[in-house]
This record gives C-alpha cells, sequence and structure tokens, in this order.
C-alpha cells in the first residue's frame, strides 16, 4: 500500500509505503508506480497535483 501524490504531468511522486510487506517487495511497488501514467486531478479546467492510495497487488507465478 502505497501513499501518493499524482502530479499535474499524471505521474507519481512522493511515494511513501504505508503498508510494508517487506522482501524488497516494497521498493518493487514503488518503482512499478513510477512508471504508470495517471490522469492527473482537475480542478476548474486546470491540472492538480492529488494525493492518492495505491495497493499494488502481487502474483506469483
Amino acid at each position: 500500500m502505497l501513499q501518493v501524490v499524482i502530479g499535474t504531468d499524471g505521474f507519481a511522486h512522493n511515494i511513501q509505503v504505508m503498508k510494508s510487506l517487506g522482501l524488497g517487495l516494497d521498493q518493487k511497488a514503488a518503482e512499478a508506480v513510477t512508471q504508470w501514467q495517471f490522469s492527473p486531478g482537475m480542478k476548474d479546467g486546470s491540472p492538480v497535483p492529488v494525493a492518492a492510495t495505491v495497493e499494488v497487488n502481487f502474483r506469483l507465478l
């Protein structure tokens, strides 16, 4: 579980781990989220930064 700020560019910034899994998975989750592009929050037609909680699920194959 990560706390992030979705910037006006649509990318996650200020990533903080809220719920740790350990075993290096926290770092892998943060790396994955930095590659995702989100739709930025909008206010009065202009993009604004928005705080969000992101849950990253891992699947072992």
